[in-house]
């Protein structure tokens, strides 16, 4: 099976029936080259429904999960988005695709290095690749939407506080066994909401701050 059908396969099999049938976001996982975002001693489990190790103890989020993710976050055509999690910056080129704008965080500097040099072979992805630690408490900026790749132990209200009114937040929240994916809105300059969406168990963010231990 060639790579194109095999992606059309990955939407078809596991994307849609984890309930993301918005058609941008099919459109764009349809789209961008999965396979050129895999290690390559990896690459025969490009399309599979499972994380992927990228190295630097940092792992590949499954495809359902990054479509659940887009779909979540309803990424506009004049939309500035911010990543927290390059990795190898695959879900970095579908939101390029589907913002305005686009800044991904990463704190791993080989990694981001991998994600340049990834990204640059999308066309039309504007898509910003930033060295750094986005938990060290220096601005964020200002954006419509923001993703956060790793779990937080601890919820941490630095990222909301980026959002523009309106804005959308996705980000796991808690430890494993079981972890809540949240969609948080901001709705004006001091009040956000947040929602529910499923559970997931993803790694942690590098640097996120960890849940306090109770010692009896």
């Amino acid at each position: 099976m060639d790579n194109v059908a095999a992606r059309q396969l990955m939407v078809d099999q596991q994307i849609r029936t984890w309930e993301v049938l918005d058609p941008r976001v099919l459109d764009v996982l349809c789209t961008v080259p999965r396979e050129r975002f895999v290690p390559a001693a990896y690459r025969e489990l490009a399309f599979a429904d499972a994380p992927i190790p990228i190295g630097f103890g940092q792992m590949m989020l499954a495809p359902k999960l990054q479509g659940r993710i887009l779909q979540a976050l309803g990424i506009g055509p004049d939309d500035a988005v911010l990543e927290v999690g390059t990795g190898t910056g695959y879900l970095s080129a579908c939101m390029g695709l589907l913002a305005r704008e686009t800044t991904t965080l990463e704190i791993n500097a080989e990694l981001a290095a991998t994600a340049r040099a990834n990204i640059s072979g999308i066309a039309d992805a504007p898509v910003r690749v930033e060295n750094r630690d986005a938990c060290n408490g220096a601005p964020l900026g200002e954006y419509d939407a923001i993703a956060v790749t790793g779990s937080l132990p601890v919820y941490d209200p630095c990222f909301e506080r980026a959002l523009r009114i309106g804005g959308r937040l996705f980000v796991v929240v808690g430890s494993a066994p079981a972890m809540d994916a949240v969609l948080v809105r901001r709705v004006d300059a001091n009040g956000w909401v947040q929602e529910s969406l499923f559970e997931t168990v993803i790694a942690p963010l590098v640097n996120a701050r960890a849940a306090q231990r109770f010692v009896f």
